[in-house]
């Protein structure tokens, strides 16, 4: 079990961000635990180097968890094909744009196969014994195993006005709030980066925050 777990909010592209965020962290990678809760890509401008920058954490802190926003399950939607439209109105232009700035030559891959690696490996909940992590919610009432996928990355008003007990802390993003939403049931931790507010990390179980701007 780790002494620490750090989880990490909202990215969205906002890579140095992130990096000035992880600079502020004491984290033991052999006692210590990060988990971000997904949104990673769209809308801010640096979506390539903030996965890049992920797959590096990878390699200092292996056992780091990645779960899947909904922002990731629009860009798998775009790139199977049946649903371009919805990446790309919900900041996904943003992403490609990325991504063309850093493609090796004009014949080669938009996203290079240790990307696409990252995105099909994402989780879409992480439990603890004390938390659950996920990335919008948990619809109230359901068993954490029968939850639906398209709740888990999309609930909104259902989770976030509820005061169900859900068993354990649910630790989520989504949602931006203008700071953390602590509840006894949940902690939100998206702040909204990627509209020039802060990104943010909390510390459990000492519920201690950080933020870069």
């Amino acid at each position: 079990m780790a002494r620490h777990i750090y989880a990490i909010g909202d990215i969205h592209g906002c890579a140095d961000k992130l990096r000035r965020l992880i600079d502020q962290l004491d984290i033991d990678p052999t006692q210590d635990q990060l988990v971000f809760v997904g949104d990673y890509i769209d809308r801010g401008p640096d979506s390539f180097e903030v996965v890049d920058y992920l797959l590096g954490l990878k390699i200092i802190f292996p056992n780091v968890v990645f779960l899947k926003g909904n922002h990731e399950q629009m860009l798998e939607d775009y790139l199977a094909g049946p649903d371009k439209l919805t990446f790309l109105i919900n900041g996904g232009q943003a992403t490609l744009d990325s991504y063309l700035r850093h493609r090796p030559s004009p014949q080669g891959p938009v996203f290079p196969l240790r990307h696409q690696v990252f995105f099909k490996g994402l989780r879409l909940f992480y439990e603890t014994e004390n938390y659950v992590f996920v990335h919008a919610g948990l619809k109230p009432k359901v068993p954490l195993a029968q939850q639906h996928p398209g709740d888990l990355l999309w609930i909104r008003s259902q989770f976030i006005y509820s005061d169900v007990d859900f068993g354990k802390q649910v630790v989520f993003g989504h949602t931006p709030f203008p700071e953390p939403l602590v509840q006894a049931n949940k902690i939100g931790i998206d702040t909204g980066a990627v509209y020039g507010h802060q990104l943010t990390c909390v510390k459990l179980p000492d519920l201690v925050f950080f933020q870069s701007e």
